[in-house]
């Protein structure tokens, strides 16, 4: 009997998937008492270790669950599922962990890195175990800003790591109860296979090898493919593309595919992430939203990378009066398979409020209160800024750069102005102090439009990446633009950052997910095969 300890954290359906897609069934634990019941427990989790302990602690999981593992019985933890084990984390002082593996998780030093690490890293194996039989050394997904560091103390649980600035521990095993810091559910089929050899009958599983491996691993830029979905003229949910946000042609809206098939094609071609931009009415009562919730459904049960979604997530009142927070919201969300949200106008306003009170967070925003459950990853800010020239840097408030595309009366310089509306109402709000203060609040990533360049096939914005991407330390995605394959290398080689997406050319197939990552090994550029 595989058992489930779904404590009500993030997006444990794809896993549910995963493991049905291998052939196996899932028993839930719904009562403390079915822990011991167990033969095989995963234990998975995205999000705040103290969020995880208290949910725990609240469940009446944890004695039994310590019970569990002191009897050396088949156990998988994933993500928080690993960090839980350890005595505490930095990430919540004062709050207890299982205290299974000697020491505390600490938090990734930023340095040069951007936090969290969030992309395709690999894993160094160091000793045998069947989990890692016939491991070739493919790409894993990860997504935390804390991590195990390997030390004395915990050397008999190393089973593997992973280099992010410096080592970590990617995976840990004494016994039969062995814990992942990444997630396989989401890391394509190396992860499933990964998966598999929990399931089955370990015993049957070859041995991995080479058990210790010297070179350092390497973590790949990911490419992303961006969906956006609405209704059209019909009724259908349909994938589109604007060109400046305007997605109709011939009076009619532009249909590219459906969404959960056009979704899979790339999961199928390599895409490292899909992130689907919700445009659709339902927005404005986004739990109400059954079509876009179904096309989340449905895409985790065919998509084992991670999914984004993004329109809507924010708090509202229904037609009946019944209040819902942004935390609602997501929740949902994140039930339906998603694994993280991306928040747009509501972030605007958000940062507005808080440069007016002077930088105070109270924790009322949808990007806090998703955040401290969920963890920062979980929290995506999508930007949708265009460009405001300025004769001067003195002509304005805002941050300015100086441009070599100079504007229309000459101007020199300019600033980078947000806006809301799918980019039909410009605000006093600059990108890089947006990008800033959502940092502050607790977004893990920023995805950075560009309303001039949307549709154009001219190229990212350089001068707009550089200067937000400069001003955080967490990912930024760069979006809008990319027209051809020396596009991606460009803005990679240029800004350095974390990951790059797409949608129109990958939609029309005028350049292949696989030919972008192609090119971009051939500039030694890192990617995931």
């Amino acid at each position: 009997m595989i058992s489930l300890l779904d404590y009500g954290a993030g997006n444990v359906r794809s896993l549910r998937n995963a493991v049905q897609a291998l052939g196996f069934s899932l028993t839930e634990i719904e009562r403390p008492e079915d822990i011991l019941k167990a033969e095989r427990l995963i234990f998975p989790g995205v999000g705040a270790f103290g969020a995880a302990m208290e949910r725990l602690h609240r469940l009446g999981y944890v004695e039994p669950l310590k019970e569990y593992l002191a009897a050396d019985r088949p156990f998988l933890g994933i993500c928080i599922g690993l960090q839980t084990l350890f005595e505490g984390s930095d990430e919540s002082p004062g709050v207890a962990g299982l205290g299974l593996i000697p020491g505390r998780i600490g938090r990734f030093e930023t340095g040069a890195l951007s936090v969290p690490h969030m992309g395709w890293n690999d894993v160094r194996v160091e000793r045998e175990s069947p989990l890692f039989a016939d491991y070739a050394g493919e790409k894993l997904y990860f997504v935390h800003s804390y991590r195990a560091a390997p030390s004395a103390e915990n050397a008999d649980w190393r089973l593997a790591t992973t280099d992010y600035g410096q080592p970590f521990l990617s995976a840990v095993q004494r016994g039969n109860v062995a814990a992942v810091q990444f997630h396989p559910e989401k890391s394509g089929a190396a992860g499933l296979r990964l998966l598999h050899r929990f399931l089955g009958d370990a015993q049957e599983a070859r041995s991995c090898g080479p058990f210790i491996q010297t070179a350092s691993t390497r973590f790949a830029k990911r490419i992303i493919a961006c969906l956006d979905v609405r209704a059209n003229d019909a009724g259908d949910l349909v994938v589109t593309k604007g060109d400046q946000y305007d997605v109709r042609e011939a009076g009619e809206v532009r249909n590219l595919g459906k969404p959960v098939e056009l979704a899979q094609r790339y999961f199928e071609e390599g895409a490292d992430e899909i992130t689907f931009l919700n445009i659709t009415a339902f927005r404005d009562f986004p739990l109400a939203d059954q079509p876009m919730l179904e096309v989340l459904r449905r895409t985790s049960e065919r998509v084992f990378v991670p999914l984004t979604i993004g329109g809507g997530i924010r708090a509202f009142t229904d037609g009946q009066g019944r209040a819902y927070s942004a935390l609602d919201v997501a929740d949902e969300y994140f039930r339906s398979g998603a694994d993280k949200i991306s928040i747009g106008s509501d972030a605007v306003e958000t940062v507005e409020r808080y440069l007016a009170s002077g930088g105070v967070k109270d924790g009322t925003s949808a990007i806090e209160q998703i955040a401290r459950v969920y963890g920062n990853q979980a929290v995506v800010i999508s930007i949708d800024p265009r460009r405001v020239y300025v004769s001067s840097p003195d002509a304005t408030r805002h941050q300015t750069v100086a441009t070599i595309t100079p504007g229309p009366g000459g101007e020199g310089y300019c600033w980078f102005q947000c806006t809301v509306k799918g980019g039909r109402e410009g605000r006093d709000v600059d990108a890089v102090e947006l990008a800033r203060a959502c940092e502050d609040l607790g977004a893990g990533e920023i995805l950075l439009n560009s309303i001039d360049r949307d549709g154009t096939g001219a190229g990212f914005d350089l001068e707009l990446i550089r200067a937000v991407s400069e001003a955080v330390s967490i990912p930024v995605i760069a979006s809008s633009g990319a027209g051809c394959v020396e596009h991606f290398a460009e803005v990679f080689a240029a800004t350095g950052v974390e990951a790059a997406l797409a949608a129109g050319i990958f939609h029309r197939r005028e350049v292949p997910i696989q030919a972008v990552k192609s090119y971009l090994r051939e500039q030694g550029i890192e990617t995931r095969l």
